[in-house]
Protein backbone atom coordinates (compact mmCIF):
# COMPACT_ATOMS: atom_id res chain seq x y z
CA UNK A 1 0.00 0.00 0.00
CA UNK A 2 2.41 2.30 1.23
CA UNK A 3 5.39 3.15 -1.80
CA UNK A 4 7.47 5.64 0.46
CA UNK A 5 8.90 9.11 0.38
CA UNK A 6 7.32 10.80 -3.17
CA UNK A 7 9.02 14.12 -1.95
CA UNK A 8 10.54 16.40 0.45
CA UNK A 9 9.58 20.03 1.00
CA UNK A 10 12.18 22.58 1.76
CA UNK A 11 10.82 26.16 1.98
CA UNK A 12 12.60 29.00 0.53
CA UNK A 13 12.63 32.81 0.42
CA UNK A 14 12.99 32.76 -3.47
CA UNK A 15 12.16 29.08 -4.22
CA UNK A 16 12.90 29.66 -8.10
CA UNK A 17 16.44 30.63 -7.34
CA UNK A 18 17.05 27.88 -5.06
CA UNK A 19 15.27 25.53 -7.14
CA UNK A 20 17.91 26.45 -10.41
CA UNK A 21 20.44 26.14 -7.31
CA UNK A 22 19.79 22.18 -7.50
CA UNK A 23 20.19 22.20 -11.60
CA UNK A 24 23.25 24.26 -11.82
CA UNK A 25 25.13 22.00 -8.58
CA UNK A 26 23.17 18.96 -8.47
CA UNK A 27 22.35 18.02 -11.48
CA UNK A 28 18.53 17.91 -10.82
CA UNK A 29 15.47 19.14 -13.26
CA UNK A 30 12.96 21.23 -12.57
CA UNK A 31 10.08 18.74 -13.59
CA UNK A 32 7.19 21.04 -12.18
CA UNK A 33 6.35 24.22 -11.05
CA UNK A 34 3.18 25.64 -10.02
CA UNK A 35 1.81 28.93 -7.82
CA UNK A 36 5.48 29.73 -7.00
CA UNK A 37 6.34 26.29 -5.98
CA UNK A 38 8.71 24.38 -7.80
CA UNK A 39 9.75 20.69 -8.12
CA UNK A 40 13.22 19.58 -8.67
CA UNK A 41 14.15 16.15 -9.39
CA UNK A 42 17.32 13.57 -9.48
CA UNK A 43 18.32 11.01 -12.10
CA UNK A 44 17.27 8.67 -9.66
CA UNK A 45 13.55 9.98 -9.34
CA UNK A 46 14.15 11.52 -5.84
CA UNK A 47 12.17 14.67 -5.86
CA UNK A 48 12.77 18.03 -3.39
CA UNK A 49 9.19 20.74 -3.59
CA UNK A 50 10.95 23.55 -3.04
CA UNK A 51 7.95 26.07 -1.38
CA UNK A 52 7.58 30.03 -0.55
CA UNK A 53 8.82 30.90 2.95
CA UNK A 54 8.14 34.41 4.23
CA UNK A 55 11.45 34.87 6.01
CA UNK A 56 14.75 32.87 5.21
CA UNK A 57 16.88 30.38 8.09
CA UNK A 58 18.05 32.21 11.04
CA UNK A 59 21.32 31.14 10.20
CA UNK A 60 23.02 28.64 7.48
CA UNK A 61 23.74 25.70 9.56
CA UNK A 62 27.27 25.43 9.53
CA UNK A 63 28.16 22.02 11.64
CA UNK A 64 26.77 18.72 10.83
CA UNK A 65 24.66 18.12 14.02
CA UNK A 66 22.75 15.49 13.31
CA UNK A 67 21.72 15.45 17.52
CA UNK A 68 18.92 18.39 17.40
CA UNK A 69 15.46 16.68 16.60
CA UNK A 70 13.75 17.49 13.11
CA UNK A 71 15.68 17.52 9.60
CA UNK A 72 18.91 17.41 10.03
CA UNK A 73 20.89 17.18 6.31
CA UNK A 74 19.95 15.91 2.92
CA UNK A 75 22.45 13.27 1.45
CA UNK A 76 22.97 13.49 -2.11
CA UNK A 77 24.15 9.89 -3.61
CA UNK A 78 27.02 10.47 -6.78
CA UNK A 79 28.72 7.37 -8.83
CA UNK A 80 31.74 9.32 -8.53
CA UNK A 81 32.68 11.34 -5.13
CA UNK A 82 35.94 12.99 -6.38
CA UNK A 83 34.51 14.10 -9.05
CA UNK A 84 31.41 15.37 -7.48
CA UNK A 85 33.23 16.97 -5.18
CA UNK A 86 35.90 18.66 -7.51
CA UNK A 87 32.41 19.46 -9.48
CA UNK A 88 30.88 21.39 -6.15
CA UNK A 89 34.17 22.98 -5.35
CA UNK A 90 34.34 24.83 -8.81
CA UNK A 91 30.83 25.90 -8.66
CA UNK A 92 31.89 27.64 -5.13
CA UNK A 93 29.97 25.22 -2.47
CA UNK A 94 30.05 26.12 0.70
CA UNK A 95 31.39 22.98 2.58
CA UNK A 96 31.43 22.38 6.29
CA UNK A 97 34.59 20.33 7.02
CA UNK A 98 36.95 18.41 4.63
CA UNK A 99 35.87 14.92 3.37
CA UNK A 100 36.06 11.96 5.42
CA UNK A 101 35.55 8.22 5.51
CA UNK A 102 33.63 6.24 7.49
CA UNK A 103 32.53 2.23 7.60
CA UNK A 104 34.17 2.34 4.18
CA UNK A 105 31.65 5.36 2.98
CA UNK A 106 33.13 8.77 1.79
CA UNK A 107 31.12 11.96 2.61
CA UNK A 108 30.99 15.70 3.13
CA UNK A 109 28.83 18.12 4.18
CA UNK A 110 28.22 21.21 2.21
CA UNK A 111 25.33 24.35 2.27
CA UNK A 112 22.53 24.90 -0.54
CA UNK A 113 21.88 28.37 -1.23
CA UNK A 114 20.00 28.86 1.15
CA UNK A 115 21.93 27.46 3.76
CA UNK A 116 20.43 23.78 4.21
CA UNK A 117 22.59 21.29 5.49
CA UNK A 118 23.77 18.51 2.17
CA UNK A 119 26.20 16.26 2.30
CA UNK A 120 27.72 14.09 -0.76
CA UNK A 121 27.80 10.35 0.54
CA UNK A 122 29.72 7.66 -1.96
CA UNK A 123 28.98 4.15 -0.21
CA UNK A 124 31.32 1.52 -0.74
CA UNK A 125 28.17 -0.98 -0.12
CA UNK A 126 24.83 0.35 -1.18
CA UNK A 127 22.10 -0.01 1.92
CA UNK A 128 19.83 -3.03 1.23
Amino acid sequence: MFQGIEHTAISSPDPHKLAQWYVDHLEFHINFSYAGNYFVKAANGSMLEIIPAERPLAAPQTTANNKDGGIRHLAIANDDFDKAYAHLQSKGVTFVGEPFETQGNRLVFFNDLDGNLLHLIHREKPLP
